[in-house]
């Protein structure tokens, strides 16, 4: 028999009647009644009408249609079920979503949302990450989604939390028991007041306490540190604070599910077992129930034998009778007759716990830890400090000024907790800390010195045996430190290199990586390309990375990887990607990087529900971050570098969304005073390429300039270059928007999808300085230095763009761009070829 961790509704019984009709999209010309369905376009998920349990009552649900034990994730009409079959969806003359009974006067659900414009009429459909949204047809701007309004089920890309413009919370609540989805008496949700946290409840108040953010984790699951499944994403701003997770592996069927009893689980599922799995779930132990201990207490379950309640340094317990019969509820009290103000005072570290309740916490992100010290100990009201944010080494300060309410300590992984303490108590804790360490230092040193000993000779042949086969007997690595490039030519070399060539490429070994990347399983394996598949990893450290693996049958990989290994070492810039070793061993080459949690750009910008995330500043900052590195490559680093495959795939997003351009395996070294060359070879991506490379081979950074405008003009439009359009089917993405500049009505271009937070002017500012940048001619298109200077300063006065290249170049044909002087693919794929010149 399934238990309740093992399957989140194992009395569920969901029937449905003969299906007569499946539908992709629902409009006002038709209705779903009980019995049909409407399937997202990859038939992942299905929308219809279920009954649970034994009742006769129906409810509007989605669940997915391709997993055999039926799984329901979203109910519209939870608190209201039809009796019997008599149900219908439809979408109303209003635009809205309205369930009906078969001769109702009242809808029992509805969208209650107003369309913007009365003449444009509204159709739904269900995506194939499970959201149901609806949407405006002629402007395609989303009015309402089912994401918005979720039940007890988070799937991946649907954000959970507070948007502070509208006032949009959005929460999971339980359902009322195993079979009835009315509201239960438990929620998940972010709380923002203090320094915010993310929550359970259960009838109303704290359950388990999931904690702030800080960095790379919640501070309440220090499981996090390796992600083997998901990847979270937080954001905190004016506009919104809100968490939202994607899987590692895009084919991995995943949920989290907040069950009845008060459970958060998540399951995956197996195909090979056909059935769900619960790979985590919380409450984990004693521990995790909020306040176990009472105040002022850390509730511990790694010292045997013991109570798991201690009160925290410089307090004891507020009931001794009933602390010695282990029940810590009442928590611990300061001790009396003590002074910690202005009085030889201090703090006393605890080590590896999840830190009090934030929420009447004070947070302060420019300060130091060392300055969270000071600020602290100035203010006799504050009991305690610590970190906030974990990452980069630590930063930010947290200062709580009254109980400390919820500390626990974990095995392993955890923050620092400093709290303050009398002169008399910080003495004592100075002493035993003194007297354990140099016993500690007493033990070790007679037992390692002997080891040590023994092994000094052994280990330090081995050593350098160890470095000779990697160093000075790997033909690949002398390859990369005397480089030859993808042409033939040689490379322009580094001043800065020294006479054996670049040695500031840390390599390490195989069996470190294949550790990190769980000897390089499927789940930690985040996507393929041609030259072979990208695996997320975790180092011994915590440090997270990306581990590019070249396939073994790769012979155009080999070239790329010797090219990228020997420039990207060479930068330094907060928007390039960042190398930080490479491992050849065996059959092996490997690339690492530092990894970036939210992948592409054109993984969000050509997505028709990611895209909804990006508003025009997320773009304008990506679109400004791009312009910098380039401009570092061309101008500000040791030597000119040009990219030659400037792309929305090559562009990578970090936690905060900050853009890093990659794959440097096609890019160029020119000398300081030389700005271009030319090539028997051409590479690149079609639609991204300049005219006189893409014809002549010959590249400089105004080809990268070019690429850059098609970027920019993607950003603006959230289409593809290479795309069809059906306003101008005889254009490109760079044609149609010339055409709508010439004739005055670039609006047109840009993504509805912004809807409001579109500053309109900015942004037909953004497509002239495109226009510009995609000239057919190289001298007229600015440098970099030039963009990034007209992207800043709104008020200098921008050229006229002239004629771009490729603006008739195609015509449409079922779903490929044919060029009128030979025929490439429209997919974003980088090609090589032969030109004559």
């Amino acid at each position: 028999m399934n238990t309740e961790k093992g399957l989140v509704y194992p009395l569920l019984l969901l029937f449905l009647l003969q299906v007569s009709t499946c539908l992709d999209i629902l409009d006002q010309n038709n209705t779903i009644k009980d019995g049909n369905l409407l399937l997202s376009s990859g038939k992942t998920f299905a929308l219809g009408f279920f009954s649970s349990g034994n009742s006769s009552n129906r409810y509007v649900g989605i669940w997915y249609h391709q997993v055999s034990e039926l799984t329901v994730v979203w109910v519209a009409n939870r608190e209201r079920p039809i009796s019997g079959t008599s149900g219908a969806l439809s979408i109303d003359s209003d635009g809205n979503l309205v369930l009906h009974e078969t001769n109702g006067s009242f809808p029992v659900w509805s969208t209650n949302v107003s369309s913007a414009s009365s003449n444009d009429s509204t159709t739904a459909r269900l995506t194939d990450s499970g959201n149901l949204v609806l949407v405006q047809d002629f402007s395609q701007r989303l009015i309402w989604q089912s994401f918005d309004y979720p039940t007890d089920t988070m799937l991946p890309f649907m954000k959970l939390g507070l948007n502070r413009k509208t006032g949009l919370d959005r929460f999971l609540t339980s359902w009322k028991s195993l079979e009835d989805p009315t509201p239960g008496n438990c929620s998940y949700r972010i709380d923002p007041t203090g320094y915010a946290q993310l929550f359970l409840y259960k009838d109303g108040v704290p359950y388990w306490r999931v904690g702030s953010w800080i960095g790379d984790r919640w501070s309440g699951v220090p499981v996090m540190i390796t992600p083997y499944i998901l990847n979270v994403s937080f954001v905190n701003d004016p506009d919104e604070i809100s968490i939202m997770y994607g899987t590692v592996n895009p084919s991995t069927i995943t949920r989290t599910v907040l069950s009845a009893s008060g459970s958060l689980q998540r399951f995956t599922w197996h195909d090979r077992d056909r059935q769900w799995i619960e790979y985590w779930h919380a409450p984990m132990d004693q521990c995790d129930y909020y306040g176990k201990c009472g105040p002022n207490s850390n509730c511990n379950l790694y010292i045997a034998g013991q109570f798991e309640c201690t009160c925290l340094p410089g307090f004891e317990p507020k009931s001794p009778g009933d602390w010695y019969l282990r029940d810590g509820s009442a928590g611990c009290v300061r001790r009396g007759g003590v002074s910690v103000c202005r009085s030889g005072e201090g703090f006393v570290k605890v080590a590896l716990v999840k830190v009090p309740d934030t929420s009447k916490a004070s947070a302060n992100m420019s300060l130091s830890l060392k300055e969270c010290e000071e600020e602290c100990l100035r203010d006799c009201s504050c009991t305690a400090y610590a970190s906030a944010n974990e990452s980069l080494g630590g930063f930010g300060c947290l200062t709580w000024h009254s109980d400390l309410v919820d500390t626990r300590t974990f095995a392993t992984t955890g923050q620092d907790l400093y709290v303050r303490v009398d002169a008399v108590e910080l003495a004592r804790y100075r002493k035993t800390s003194s007297l354990s360490r140099k016993a500690t230092i007493a033990i070790v040193l007679v037992s390692v010195v002997t080891a040590l000993l023994l092994a000094s000779s052994f280990s330090y042949r081995l050593v350098i045996k160890k470095r000779k086969d990697r160093r000075g007997h790997n033909p690949l690595m002398s390859d990369i430190m005397n480089p030859t490039h993808l042409d033939g030519s040689r490379s322009v070399k580094d001043p800065d290199d020294g006479p054996r060539g670049n040695r500031d490429v840390p390599l390490l070994d195989l069996s470190t990586i294949a550790s990190a990347t769980n000897n390089f399983s499927i789940l930690s394996k985040l996507g393929q390309g041609g030259f072979g598949s990208v695996y997320k990893g975790v180092m011994d450290n915590g440090t997270e990375i990306a581990v590019k693996r070249l396939s073994k049958h790769s012979g155009q990989g080999v070239e790329e990887f010797k090219n990228e290994v020997r420039l990207i070492a060479k930068l330094q810039h907060r928007n390039l990607v960042r190398l930080l070793g490479c491992c050849v061993e065996e059959d092996e080459k490997m690339l690492i990087y530092e990894f970036l949690p939210n992948k592409s750009l054109d993984a969000f910008l050509f997505d028709t529900t990611q895209r909804l995330t990006l508003d025009w500043r997320k773009r304008f900052d990506i679109a400004s971050g791009v312009a910098r590195g380039l401009l570092y490559l061309h101008q500000d680093s040791r030597l000119r570098i040009i990219h030659r495959d400037l792309k929305a795939s090559n562009i990578l997003l970090d936690a905060a969304m900050n853009p890093k351009i990659s794959d440097f395996g096609m890019a160029r070294i020119c000398g300081a005073d030389q700005i271009q060359g030319n090539t028997n070879r051409v590479v690149g991506t079609y639609g991204y390429m300049s005219p006189e490379y893409a014809m002549g081979g010959i590249f400089s950074i105004k080809s990268d300039v070019y690429s850059f405008g098609v970027l920019l003009l993607e950003i603006i439009s959230g289409k593809r270059n290479t795309a069809y359009h059906p306003e101008n089917p005889s254009y490109n993405l760079i044609g149609h928007v010339w055409e709508l500049w010439n004739e005055g009505n670039c609006e047109d271009v840009i993504d509805e999808s912004m809807g409001d937070s579109c500053a309109k002017e900015e942004a037909l500012r953004c497509i002239q300085i495109g226009l510009l940048c995609v000239q057919e001619l190289a001298e007229d298109r600015p440098n970099m230095s030039t963009i990034v200077f007209m992207l800043a300063n709104r008020d200098v006065v921008l050229a006229s763009p002239k004629r771009p290249a490729y603006v008739v170049k195609g015509r449409y044909h079922g779903g490929n761009l044919s060029a009128s002087n030979g025929t490439a693919s429209a997919n974003d794929v980088t090609i090589s070829m032969v030109e004559g010149r």
